[in-house]
């Protein structure tokens, strides 16, 4: 006689007043005795796509691997990427023409539209849609969120920021529609109750966290329930999963109290965040690493500073103000720091990638079942020009993707035909998307990958 287990929903959550916590992928919820118990999850699980913007682009006699065609030797800026290369595509020659007239407002608005913008100083704004929401559109429904906006910097510019720009373009990443850009989320507390939090008003969240100490701690009952229903690999993977959830919390309450302890103002980080940046940076990432593993987004833009960022980066010895280093004029000491704020970046990236890496899931890990963009829309920021981007993707896209390469195409190539490219990769239909041409509805070719 055959015994099928009934298989636990998908959708499992663990809930109390003010919770929700969306779980992992876990054995219990893939039915025995089917072809889908021999996967490493359902195809919708898989489809999954992260992109993290870097301003202002780089020195890219630096970023550029040496090797033609594969990526056994890192370029000084990507070297932090050596423990995880084998999931890494660096892309050199992508271009962003609808980026030009060469602005940083238009470098931030085009690299996810690959259109251009309209140029206003006022609310008559116009670009695209953003190629994130393209694909939130098909396969963020079925999630808790269908896209997840992240940034480093509290946004509060309004008005014209840059050569009869509005700073709509500048501050925003990921746009719904040509009309309606999604503002991004820096603070670290507000984007763990927007994971976990449900019902209630910010401030009635807010409040019962105050009063339980952890968010956790209500659930305790809840978990111990769940643990009698699962087998040892299934309670390892909760177990794992909820004591990465406390740790984040900790440290968003360990920031937050550091705060009280010295209330001077600081205009480069919202209130409440850790002081240092990498700190901020990993708690963002780590924020990412929990959503895209309980499936509660399926879809991701981080944006690691603003354009025209003054912000220094006193922790590995740079004290000037990265956006004028970025005009250096060729002097060779600047364009050594802005080197070392690329460096930075790439490295905390690459830490994020090793934590995806060193996540299981299924038969492989939360890495192999991703596909992220990191890159910049601006390729020489002394010349404010969009050729020769510093582009690299990273995952393997359920086996879509294969990486420990360098790709270096022989002329300027399309940043759009990427994007439809890793769009295919996880399964998203689309015919027409920008171009290098000054249209938004011309029809492309993808990319070899």
């Amino acid at each position: 006689m055959t015994f099928m287990r009934k298989a636990l929903p998908r959708r499992t959550f663990l809930r109390n007043a003010g919770t929700a916590i969306a779980l992992p992928l876990l054995d219990a919820m893939i039915p025995s005795m089917t072809a889908m118990a021999k996967t490493a999850a359902s195809p919708d699980r898989l489809r999954r796509l992260g992109f993290v913007y870097m301003p202002m682009g780089c020195d890219i006699s630096r970023w550029t691997p040496p090797d033609g065609k594969r990526l056994e030797l890192l370029s000084p800026t990507l070297r932090s990427l050596e423990p995880v290369k084998q999931h890494v595509t660096a892309i050199s020659n992508m271009e962003l023409q609808n980026a030009y007239p060469g602005t940083h407002a238009t470098s931030n608005a085009a690299f996810l539209s690959a259109a251009k913008a309209k140029r206003t100083e006022s609310t008559d704004y116009f670009l695209g849609t953003t190629v994130d929401q393209i694909a939130a559109q098909q396969i963020g429904q079925g999630t808790q969120l269908p896209s997840l906006e992240m940034s480093m910097d509290l946004l509060s510019v309004i008005g014209q920021c840059d050569n009869g720009y509005a700073c709509v373009y500048q501050n925003n990443l990921s746009w719904s529609s040509p009309t309606t850009p999604l503002p991004a989320e820096a603070h670290p507390r507000l984007v763990f109750e927007t994971l976990f939090g449900e019902g209630g008003t910010a401030e009635e969240r807010k409040a019962d966290l105050k009063k339980r100490a952890s968010l956790l701690d209500s659930l305790t009952s809840e978990i111990k329930r769940l643990q009698t229903k699962l087998g040892p690999q299934d309670r390892q993977t909760i177990s794992q999963y909820l004591d990465s959830i406390r740790e984040v919390e900790r440290r968003i309450q360990k920031a937050e109290e550091d705060t009280l302890e010295n209330p001077l103002p600081d205009l480069e980080r919202p209130v409440g965040v850790p002081a240092s940046y990498a700190d901020h940076a990993r708690l963002m990432f780590d924020l990412q690493l929990l959503a895209l593993q309980g499936d509660i987004t399926r879809v991701i833009t981080f944006q690691l500073a603003r354009e025209t960022s003054n912000r220094t980066y006193p922790e590995i010895g740079v004290n000037d103000p990265h956006h004028p280093l970025t005009h250096h004029g060729n002097d060779p000491e600047k364009i050594a720091k802005v080197a070392r704020i690329n460096h930075f970046h790439v490295s905390l990236f690459a830490e994020f990638l090793e934590k995806l890496q060193a996540t299981p899931e299924g038969n492989g890990s939360l890495l192999d079942h991703s596909l992220y963009l990191y890159g910049s829309g601006m390729g020489n920021p002394n010349v404010h020009d969009h050729t020769n981007l510093p582009i690299l993707v990273a995952g393997g896209a359920a086996g879509n993707m294969q990486g420990g390469r360098h790709i270096k195409y022989e002329k300027p190539t399309p940043l759009s035909n990427l994007h439809l490219t890793l769009l295919q990769k996880v399964s998203v239909e689309l015919d027409s998307f920008g171009d290098s041409q000054g249209t938004v509805d011309e029809l492309f070719e993808p990319l070899d990958l």
